[in-house]
């Protein structure tokens, strides 16, 4: 080194300082990519997406390649700095190359390249992947054995370095991402992707029509009975049973027994009952995404509910579970919950005791109980445990509530107050 002008140690300083910025910047970057918009890009075959995909692939290998040439780096710069140092400065150049040093590195070498790799992943790493990788085939073999080395380490810890995450993202991670995509994903589809997610959680009793609300016909009642219902029914399936409507016959498409009316030799009890369709069970208990899938695999549009002894439930049709995913549809015959709620001048809403509570938190965003009854109704009864009377005032949940109309042992109309819309307590 005493042969090797001053002029040029510090032009040889400089380039390894510049070194140790590029491999500093690129570990950042690398690290701060987004896998999954990289892997996008890979598959869509962007070529540096491919290399920075491949390097990573091993990112023990990528690290120590990285860190191998930046250790080589900067401890060649620090011998020349000491140098440089001594020969301008004497004995005590080695303390002043060593503070000079240390302040230029941090500023040049590691904050100032790794900030701008944190703020600009993708044009550093795909840029940086093209001599990375060429290193990666020069150097192949000192990486190999210093990996060797420190994964043998990590062994004796008890760490495997093979079983590093896989970037497969789990339900509520995915929740985390579609609600923080903002502008990229309109807020109507992000709600219909959440309500996809959260199908799992929900089952087929939340969404259930219950039974005492099931169109059904008594195929015992008398016959000016039957077609009277069947004239004025305003569904497209009529549940058939004897007696009590645990003892179901069958599900009659009502556009069926118009047409056998056109025939007057074809319309009787007998004729109902062969035309009526084959009855779809559900367990009760199902999840929703379960029952989408089984729907479909069965090729059914709706189902009643039963329970562990066989007694039914409720019934829920394949248009109910899309109306979860998309929202109501106008052509719904059952009210909608703009319906079941009704406004008040002095700000309070009366609200229909059959109103959905999970209807209700999702639309004015409540935090009422889901895990017990589903309806406003139910709740209240719950927590009083008992029918109660008109004009009572009572708090559920946080939530202040008067009970405007009681009928037929149900509440009917709850008012909620000013003031109370938020939850309490």
């Amino acid at each position: 080194m005493e042969d090797v002008s001053t002029g040029i140690l510090f032009s040889l300083l400089i380039l390894l300082l510049v070194i140790s910025g590029y491999f500093s910047g690129s570990e950042t970057g690398m690290m701060a990519l987004n896998r999954y918009k990289l892997r996008h890009l890979a598959n869509q075959g962007h070529k540096g997406a491919k290399r920075v995909e491949k390097l990573l692939s091993r990112p023990d290998r990528l690290i120590g390649l990285i860190l191998i040439g930046n250790n080589l780096v900067n401890i060649l710069a620090s011998a020349i700095a000491t140098i440089l140092g001594m020969r301008l400065y004497g004995d005590m150049g080695v303390a002043i190359a060593t503070g000079a040093l240390t302040l230029v590195v941090l500023v040049f070498a590691e904050v100032t390249p790794k900030t701008l790799a944190a703020l600009y992943p993708e044009r550093v790493s795909y840029a940086s992947s093209v001599l990375l990788q060429l290193l990666m085939k020069l150097l192949y073999p000192l990486v190999w054995f210093v990996n060797g080395i420190t994964n043998g380490f990590l062994r004796l810890l008890g760490l495997r370095v093979g079983n590093h995450h896989d970037g497969k993202l789990s339900s509520d991670e995915l929740r985390t991402v579609v609600n923080e995509a903002g502008g990229l994903i309109p807020r109507r589809h992000q709600d219909m992707l959440l309500s996809i997610l959260d199908l799992e959680n929900v089952t087929v009793e939340d969404l259930m029509v219950p039974r005492n609300e099931i169109a059904a016909i008594n195929i015992n009642d008398d016959w000016k009975s039957i077609v009277r219902q069947l004239s004025h029914s305003a569904h497209g399936r009529i549940v058939l049973f004897r007696d009590t409507i645990d003892e179901v016959v069958g599900m009659l498409r009502v556009r069926e027994a118009y047409r056998l009316m056109m025939d007057k030799n074809d319309f009787s009890k007998e004729n109902l009952l062969r035309a009526a369709d084959e009855v779809y069970f559900i367990p009760e208990g199902t999840p929703l995404n379960i029952q989408l899938i089984k729907f479909q695999r069965n090729k059914q549009r709706i189902g009643l509910i039963v329970d562990e002894y066989g007694d039914i439930q409720g019934l829920i049709t394949l248009e109910d579970i899309l109306e979860e995913i998309v929202g109501e549809f106008t052509t719904s015959i059952s009210p909608t919950l703009a319906e079941e709620i009704t406004p008040q001048n002095d700000g309070s809403l009366l609200i229909e005791g059959s109103a959905n509570i999970r209807d209700l938190n999702k639309s004015l965003n409540w935090g009422l109980p889901t895990d017990g009854p589903r309806t406003l109704n139910g709740l209240i009864l719950e927590h009083l445990e008992d029918i109660p009377d008109s004009q009572l005032s009572v708090k559920v949940a946080g939530y202040q509530m008067e009970i405007v109309e009681v009928s037929d042992n149900m509440v009917k109309r709850v008012k909620i107050m000013p003031g109370q819309l938020q939850k309490t307590g």
